[in-house]
C-alpha cells in the first residue's frame, strides 16, 4: 500500500461525505515538504488524522466503508477523544484524534480543520511536534522541515500563523515551556555537522525559530499562565503519554 496515496484517498472519500478529516503527524509534515529536501524523506508506518468531534458518529460509520476495522476496546474507552482503526487487508494502523490533539499537551483543532485542505493548519502542525516532551531527532527534523518549507507570519495560507501560536502558548504555560525548549533543541540539531543542510538552509530555519521565540516575548499571557510561570518546572507541566497496546 502506498501510504501517501492512501492518505489522499481517505481525505477525498471523507470530503465526499462532508466529513472534516485532516492529516497530522510525520506524513502531514511531508505533505508540506515542497522543496522535497532529501534530509526529510523517510518511510512512514501508519497514518494519523484529526476529525471534527461534531462528526464523530458519521466518521465511525465511514471507516468500515473505506476498509478499516475499529480497535473496539480502545474506541469504547476513549472514542470521544481518540480512536484507532486497522486496515482490513494490510492491518496498517490509523490513529484518530477527535476534535483536539491531546498528547503531552492539548492543541484545540475542532474549529480549525478547514484552514488547510489536507493537513491540520501549519501553526498547529508545528505545535503538535514541538509539544513532545521527549523530543527525538526524527521529530526535531520534522519541525526543521516545516520551518524550511513554510513562512512564519500571519494567516494560514502556507504560513505558520504566529498569532495562533501566541494565542495557544499564551494561555497554556506548559505548551509554551515545552515548545520553547524544543525550538532551542531544533537549532542545535540543524547546526550539527551531521545534518545535510547548506548554510543558507540552516540560517533560514534558525531565523524562523527565532521569530517564533520572539513571538513568545510579546504575546499576551493569561493570569493562569502567569501564576503557573511562578511555579516553573518544579512541578510537572505535561501529561505522560503511554503507548497504545494493539
Amino acid at each position: 500500500m502506498d501510504i501517501i496515496q492512501e492518505m489522499h484517498r481517505l481525505i477525498d472519500a471523507a470530503n465526499a461525505k462532508n466529513i472534516q478529516l485532516r492529516a497530522i503527524g510525520g506524513l502531514a509534515v511531508q505533505a508540506h515538504n515542497k522543496k522535497n529536501h532529501p534530509l526529510f524523506l523517510r518511510e512512514f508506518a501508519d497514518l494519523d488524522f484529526v476529525v471534527a468531534k461534531k462528526q464523530r458518529r458519521e466518521f465511525e460509520a465511514f471507516m468500515p466503508e473505506v476498509g478499516y476495522a475499529p480497535h473496539r476496546q480502545f474506541n469504547v474507552l476513549n472514542g470521544d477523544q481518540r480512536q484507532i482503526y486497522y486496515h482490513n487487508e494490510s492491518e496498517m494502523k490509523i490513529d484518530i484524534f477527535v476534535g483536539d490533539f491531546m498528547m503531552c499537551h492539548k492543541i484545540p483543532l475542532e474549529n480549525r480543520l478547514k484552514a488547510d485542505p489536507i493537513t491540520i493548519p501549519l501553526a498547529e502542525l508545528l505545535l503538535s511536534k514541538a509539544q513532545i516532551v521527549h523530543l527525538n531527532r526524527k521529530d526535531a527534523l520534522d519541525i526543521a522541515s516545516l520551518l524550511l518549507n513554510t513562512e512564519v507570519g500571519m494567516g494560514d495560507d502556507e504560513v505558520i500563523n504566529l498569532s495562533v501560536i501566541a494565542a495557544l502558548c499564551g494561555s497554556d504555560w506548559g505548551l509554551y515551556k515545552t515548545t520553547s525548549i524544543n525550538l532551542e533543541r531544533v537549532k542545535e540539531v540543524v547546526s550539527g555537522d551531521d545534518v545535510a543542510l547548506n548554510s543558507d538552509e540552516r540560517a533560514l530555519i534558525v531565523a524562523r525559530v527565532d521569530r517564533v521565540l520572539d513571538t513568545f516575548n510579546g504575546m499576551q499571557k493569561s493570569l493562569a499562565w502567569q501564576m503557573r510561570d511562578k511555579v516553573g518546572t518544579r512541578v510537572r507541566w505535561y501529561e505522560e503519554v503511554e503507548e497504545v497496546a494493539r
